[in-house]
């Protein structure tokens, strides 16, 4: 090994061990309920989307699990936790891809569907992925894989994605998501996506 490549190596191991998790190469899913505490997030009369996502969320760290994969979740139960703390924790982690659950609202109730978001080119296929991964667990309108600027989906530096499971504001799709059957549908198919994008690479 000649003089400048023995002093460059001990660089290039430093730069590498800290570099993000690049698509496919992750073995953790950081798993991000939206909201909680006292950001109820969408809601119509008593239902909120601070549950709803909480409850997908714990689902799809089960169904994670079985699929082999290491999980952390950016909240347990129902407090509230900053956007840039959702950031952070997701940062501790070189090996591992972001996943923020949410459920939709709007003031049209005739709006309904599933969409999924995206921010960073590495983040694109995993959105794909989890997308039609979803989809082919519910009939739902296909609102598709769109480019958005979330806080949390731009801030992170590993592959990420924020999911909308349907809208609360919506009547039909406001009952299917109080029906647990529906919730761990949408978990099965974000958990199947993830596996699908992790065996594209």
């Amino acid at each position: 090994m000649t003089r400048f490549r023995r002093l460059i190596a001990p660089l290039l191991a430093v730069v590498f061990a800290a570099a993000p998790a690049q698509a496919r190469q992750f073995r953790t899913v950081v798993i991000d309920p939206g909201h909680g505490g006292h950001d109820k997030g969408g809601q119509w009369g008593l239902v909120y989307e601070k549950h709803l996502a909480l409850d997908i969320a714990t689902r799809l760290e089960a169904e994670v699990k079985k699929r082999g994969f290491r999980t952390v979740m950016t909240r347990r139960s129902d407090y509230f936790i900053s956007l840039p703390e959702r950031v952070r924790i997701a940062s501790r982690y070189s090996d591992a891809i972001f996943v923020s659950v949410h459920t939709n609202y709007t003031w049209k109730q005739g709006v309904s569907g599933l969409e999924t978001f995206y921010h960073s080119p590495q983040s694109r296929a995993l959105a794909s992925y989890v997308h039609s991964g979803m989809m082919s667990k519910v009939r739902a309108v296909n609102r598709g894989v769109k480019f958005a600027r979330f806080y949390v989906i731009r801030n992170t530096t590993c592959p990420s994605i924020l999911v909308e499971g349907g809208f609360v504001s919506n009547p039909n799709e406001r009952s299917r998501m109080k029906s647990g059957w529906f919730r761990q549908a949408l978990a099965e198919g974000i958990a199947d996506g993830i596996a699908r994008f992790r065996r594209a690479g």
